[in-house]
């Protein structure tokens, strides 16, 4: 089961350090992990509708006519209404949206882990090695992992069979 600890481990390897056995080690390296590895994991869980992270919720209205927007919701992508604050404000008693949520990482795929470790090391990087050229080489690692995994992530799915539509039912 994949953990942060283990996140972290893989992001210092590619830097050439030693893995870390615990976030709450008291080393530069712990201290960075503690840091970084919830802000870039929710940033990259944000910035791309992925499959594996996007779920729909059924809301019923407060009685102050709006709907509480649920905690684990990083990134609305889809809402019948309009978002205030942390609030979703609509003329109806229900609605239906959907979100990218936290997902924790043992659940990532395979194709997100080398992302989120590739720009852990990124963030790491500069701290621990002050070196830019691999800096600058785990931004271009970074930018390919990242294509890569939203092309995999978007090709997971098999579209659905188009039911009941005159045209094709004529074909066949």
């Amino acid at each position: 089961m994949l953990t942060k600890i283990d996140l972290c481990s893989m992001a210092l390897l590619k830097l050439g350090e030693k893995p870390i056995q615990s976030l709450s080690e008291d080393t530069a390296v712990a201290k960075l992990g503690r840091t970084f590895i919830d802000v870039v994991i929710d940033e990259l869980l944000a910035m791309h509708p992925w499959r594996f992270a996007c779920q729909s919720y059924d809301l019923n209205a407060n009685t102050d006519g709006t709907f509480d927007i649920p905690t684990d919701v990083l990134r609305i992508v889809k809402v019948n209404g309009q978002i205030m604050q942390n609030k979703i404000i609509s003329q109806n008693d229900k609605t239906t949206i959907n979100a990218i949520v936290r997902v924790p990482p043992e659940n990532f795929p395979s194709y997100f882990v080398a992302v989120v470790a590739t720009r852990l090391a990124m963030e790491f990087c500069m701290p621990i090695t002050s070196d830019q050229t691999l800096f600058r080489t785990l931004v271009a690692l970074y930018e390919t992992e990242l294509q890569n995994a939203k092309f995999i992530d978007s090709t997971t799915s098999i579209n659905p069979r188009i039911e009941n539509f005159s045209l094709i039912d004529v074909r066949f």
